[in-house]
């Protein structure tokens, strides 16, 4: 046989390696006869890690997928033209963006509603085919009531479907299927990752027609998760717990902390009842006081710890303002309809000392005050 021949064909068996962890099956196609078949429709790396992520949500199925915002595409394929969709008013701005491009080319019925309110849940039109929220919401922290919402939709429309994103809360915290719901939703990019190192989406359901559907999609677009950023996922899953037990620690001391501040109007946290929500993680809000708005970068150039940006969820600290962040596509009137303003910050609190945070937030305030002290006395 040709050297080069044989050299082709040189392989191991992986199964000889007896590696204490799965190794990266970094391959595209598998020999007849594989479960697997072609890393567009499955492969072992992206099964464990569905597999890990269902067990936590104590659901049937999972999909993952190659980002958040590709998992909301992926669902919203689930609807047809003249469709009603029912999305929460508070809601990342890139979402929102992309439900009105859908809408506008699939001729859905876009309908916004603030679901925090009980009244608001009641208004749901009838012939709803979908809705969509995130509890705790995004900004602001609201919470969204996932079983009244199912029972009041469901018992108007039975062939309505519920889709909550998961993403802040985690299935540590919350489990919306057991709620009524009939998808949950994650972005993996944030606290599955925890590392700002990958990217990643993830839909379960209780439904096997659901999940059918929802691979079939994945499947024919090509938004199937790769095998690297599943096997990365995976591993760091393996502290997932424990970083999200730092996280709810850390956050509800800079809570307590941020509340005691002057320069500080307001502070949104959301209400963790134990029955919905049993924890949460690291993301937190705060106002500034009114005369302080337009020094936002007077406290990011003193933070030393925060890294500046729209990133969240890991290990390292990091500082945004929603109006020109994570919200920066929406229009002016659109961000006023929610309520957001510059005023609005946004911590993600990471795995550093929390006194050690506590002091670089008070040295950054401090010198907000500082600076509109400095101005006005030379206005005077």
């Amino acid at each position: 046989m040709n050297r080069t021949t044989k050299a082709l064909h040189c392989r191991i068996n992986a199964a000889d390696a007896r590696s204490s962890v799965t190794p990266l099956y970094q391959c595209s196609a598998f020999q007849a006869g594989s479960p697997y078949f072609y890393t567009r429709k499955n492969n072992p790396n992206i099964a464990e890690f569905e597999a890990v992520i269902a067990t936590l949500e104590d659901a049937r199925y999972a999909v993952a997928v190659t980002t958040g915002m590709a998992a909301l595409s992926t669902a919203l394929q689930l609807l047809s033209p003249g469709d009603t969709l029912v999305v929460n008013k508070d809601i990342y701005g890139c979402s929102y963006k992309l439900f009105q491009r859908v809408a506008a080319r699939m001729q859905f019925v876009l309908k916004t509603l603030d679901l925090s309110s009980r009244a608001n849940i009641g208004a749901v039109p009838e012939r709803t085919r979908m809705v969509i929220f995130e509890t705790p919401t995004n900004p602001f922290l609201k919470t969204v009531d996932i079983a009244a919402v199912a029972e009041e939709v469901k018992g108007k429309n039975p062939d309505s479907l519920i889709l909550v994103d998961n993403t802040w809360a985690t299935p540590l915290f919350q489990h919306p299927l057991a709620l009524g719901a009939d998808i949950s939703m994650h972005s993996a990019t944030k606290y599955f990752s925890g590392h700002s190192d990958v990217m990643g989406g993830v839909l379960l359901t209780d439904r096997a027609d659901l999940h059918e559907e929802l691979r079939s999609t994945r499947f024919y677009h090509g938004t199937v998760l790769d095998p690297h950023s599943a096997w990365l996922l995976r591993r760091s899953m393996q502290t997932f717990a424990m970083r999200m037990k730092h996280h709810h620690e850390v956050a509800a001391d800079i809570k307590g902390f941020l509340a005691t501040r002057p320069q500080v109007a307001h502070v949104y946290y959301p209400a963790i009842d134990g029955c919905q929500l049993t924890g949460y993680g690291s993301l937190i809000f705060f106002d500034l006081r009114e005369d302080l708005a337009d020094y936002y970068d007077v406290f990011t150039a003193n933070l030393k710890l925060f890294d500046t940006g729209t990133g969240m969820a890991c290990v390292t600290s990091m500082v945004a303002q929603p109006y020109t962040g994570s919200h920066a596509s929406m229009t002016p009137e659109e961000k006023a309809e929610m309520g957001l303003d510059r005023k609005l910050v946004r911590l993600s609190l990471g795995l550093e000392d929390p006194d050690d945070l506590k002091e670089d937030l008070a040295n950054a305030l401090d010198a907000m005050e500082g600076k509109v002290v400095q101005t006005l006395s030379r206005s005077a």
